[in-house]
């Protein structure tokens, strides 16, 4: 049920902006890459939230406890996360050559001029 409910919300997320943008929506941005911009997103999480508050309750609830779980076992989840990964990008190669291409080309970036990039998160 977890799962399911996450999946449902990432695929709201990624789905829904560039359509809502397509369909020119007030408001809506899409970047180069046809995803939306994290406050976009954010936007549409909170007035999700506010449609069914119950069920933020219960997702906020869960991703808390996920966050607790992976704070005591990281190495489990980032095996997890990687598994997820290699099968997503089993699933959708081109999508995956793209995204390690932006990956790649950001690491660049972020090599060449470390003041434009965030700095990394500090764990705990």
């Amino acid at each position: 049920m977890k799962r399911m409910l996450i999946a449902a919300v990432r695929a709201f997320a990624t789905q829904a902006a560039p359509t809502f943008a397509a369909e020119g929506m007030p408001g809506a941005t899409v970047r180069p890459d046809g995803s939306a911009a994290q406050g976009d997103r954010k936007a549409r999480f909170e007035q999700w939230c506010q449609d069914n508050p119950e069920k933020c309750r219960e997702m906020k609830a869960k991703a808390e406890q996920r966050r607790e779980e992976c704070k005591a076992n990281p190495e489990k989840c980032r095996a997890e996360a990687k598994a997820r990964r290699e099968q997503w990008c089993n699933n959708n190669p081109e999508k995956c050559r793209d995204m390690k291409a932006r990956a790649e080309q950001r690491r660049e970036e972020c090599k060449a001029d470390p003041a434009k990039c965030r700095p990394a998160r500090q764990p705990g």
